[in-house]
């Protein structure tokens, strides 16, 4: 869609174009199970979404996650997390009873050590409940599945198998000819592993259904997803194990040079995040086959994808392999424009918002641009002081989505009691106020936000619900912790909601006959984007 057509709502945005839309991983979904999953609680999400004006739901990564349980750092590009699998569903369907699922979970938090042995047990009981005959229906389903995703599910259900059977050891540990995929060690282990693999086949099946089942209901209620893809993949993952002449590797298989970036707003000695990086010569000799087929995949299950490190595609940083901290890397060009011309050759547009944070160059700006891909503008970087400061929403163009933070950033309330003080006082003076409260700081980023003249703005859930520190999602650099927010179960009765649904009305950001549809809701109509407050 460089030429800028193509149905209003996916970018490039059409002038005009106005919505809005609230960033909550599926993990932090309410569940009695531990974690967030793609059943009921999914779909009262989306209900909600709808009854507030919210047109978009952005998620985080939702591949199976490797080191930190971090979904930036995935054991595969093709595949979906099996802890997202609603055990709920699995009981309508009778591969599971009620009383399997039973178990006693923290709300608050996502405590991975008890749930990933949890719902790897239902899995189990499903899969043996499958081969024993339940919903012989699914059967058919099943094989059709198999054969139509072996180009990845194969070596991705052999590698996790051998990881199992490796007890969790990196895979350049496991034995030489493993490693080096030796065709009758892989074939012998194939026999071996069988019904193991089986089982990890059916859980993507499962994963798959339930998934086309959410994104079906979401375009049912007017809700659209946004997913997000790595620009890198993890160094033990079945996307380099299965293909290593896609990236630049030693003899031995270990990466020559790994990912990061230099210093920048989230760390003084730049961040060193240990990723392979790609061999663009060998890629762009398929016609960059496995990078397309990867956007493929994510778009089977979303509309718009988030382009995670976006400058990548023009250069990236490589840091020797060797090396103790980022400081000492250099910039390497990455696919360029071939890479978006033999995408949207392959796919017919390109629904994209490029992620553009950090240290960006003239070159990546002219990327974007010459592709009409949107941006990404982000205000909790707007106040340093300076007129021309790219995130401050007088400075936009249309074609951005504009968040009061991401995943990495700390919730807005956090964020102002964290900022210096001449950066408070630049926030306070940009909105023509009086200095107010931390509480107020949250509720007033998102008005700011709405009333931008971004096509679609994003909050993360935190920042309506003007939460504080023990709400954040991710802090970059800390290898512990993170990815454990679990949303509160009472958030339909929150208050704050109905003040989001007027802040949307007012600010235009939800379609005309939709407010007819759903009614407006008592006492709508905020006076200004930066009155009326939860």
């Amino acid at each position: 869609m460089s030429g800028g057509g193509g149905p209003v709502g996916v970018p490039p945005f059409t002038p005009g174009y106005r919505a809005s839309g609230v960033l909550l991983h599926v993990t932090s979904l309410p569940s009695p199970y531990g974690i967030g999953d793609l059943g009921s609680a999914a779909f009262s999400w989306i209900d909600f979404l709808h009854s507030t004006g919210q047109r978009w739901w952005q998620v985080l990564p939702v591949g199976p996650t490797g080191y930190g349980n971090s979904p930036y750092q995935l054991t595969s590009s093709f595949a979906a997390n099996p802890m997202l699998i609603s055990p709920d569903s699995l009981i309508s369907e009778g591969l599971l009873r009620t009383e399997d699922c039973q178990g006693q979970f923290a709300d608050d938090a996502v405590d991975y050590d008890a749930v990933i042995p949890f719902k790897n047990r239902l899995l189990e009981m499903a899969w043996m409940n499958f081969k024993a005959g339940a919903c012989k229906d699914l059967r058919p389903a099943y094989d059709e599945f198999r054969e139509q995703q072996d180009h990845w599910l194969d070596d991705y259900a052999l590698f996790e198998a051998l990881k199992t059977r490796f007890h969790g050891e990196y895979y350049l540990d496991w034995p030489e000819e493993f490693v080096q995929r030796r065709s009758d060690s892989l074939n012998a282990a194939r026999r071996e592993l069988a019904d193991q693999i089986g089982q990890i086949c059916f859980g993507q099946f499962l994963l798959f259904r339930q998934t086309d089942q959410l994104k079906d209901y979401a375009h049912s209620k007017g809700v659209k997803l946004i997913g997000d893809l790595p620009f890198f993949v993890s160094p033990d993952s079945s996307d380099v194990w299965a293909d290593p002449e896609l990236f630049l590797l030693d003899e031995r298989h270990h990466p020559r040079f790994v990912a990061g970036v230099p210093p920048d707003y989230f760390s003084a000695q730049g961040q060193l995040w240990g990723n392979p990086v790609y061999n663009w010569d060998a890629q762009r000799a398929t016609g960059f086959r496995w990078s397309i087929d990867r956007l493929r995949a994510l778009l089977a299950h979303v509309d718009v994808i988030r382009l995670d490190h976006f400058r990548g595609f023009a250069a990236a940083w490589h840091i020797p392999a060797e090396a103790a901290t980022a400081q000492s890397g250099q910039w390497v060009s990455g696919p360029g424009s071939a890479f978006f011309e033999a995408v949207q050759k392959e796919l017919g547009s390109l629904p994209f918002i490029a992620e553009d944070l950090g240290f960006i160059t003239s070159d990546v700006y002219a990327l974007r641009d010459q592709f009409q891909l949107p941006g990404t503008r982000v205000l909790q970087f707007a106040f340093d002081g300076h007129a021309d400061n790219p995130y401050l929403p007088n400075n936009f163009v249309s074609n951005t989505v504009a968040y009061t933070g991401t995943h990495d950033n700390p919730p807005t309330r956090e964020w102002y009691e964290q900022l210096p003080e001449y950066q408070r006082q630049n926030f306070w003076n940009y909105l023509k106020r009086t200095p107010g409260a931390s509480e107020e700081a949250a509720p007033l980023l998102v008005s700011l936000t709405w009333s931008s003249n971004a096509a679609l703005t994003i909050a993360p859930l935190q920042d309506p619900l003007n939460l504080g520190a023990e709400s954040r999602m991710n802090i970059p650099g800390k290898a512990t912790g993170n990815w454990r927010w679990r949303s509160p179960g009472n958030m339909a009765s929150h208050q704050a909601f109905r003040w989001l649904r007027d802040l949307t009305e007012m600010s235009k950001r939800v379609e005309p006959e939709k407010i007819d549809e759903a009614g407006k809701l008592e006492g709508s109509g905020v006076a200004s984007a930066l009155g009326s407050l939860p």
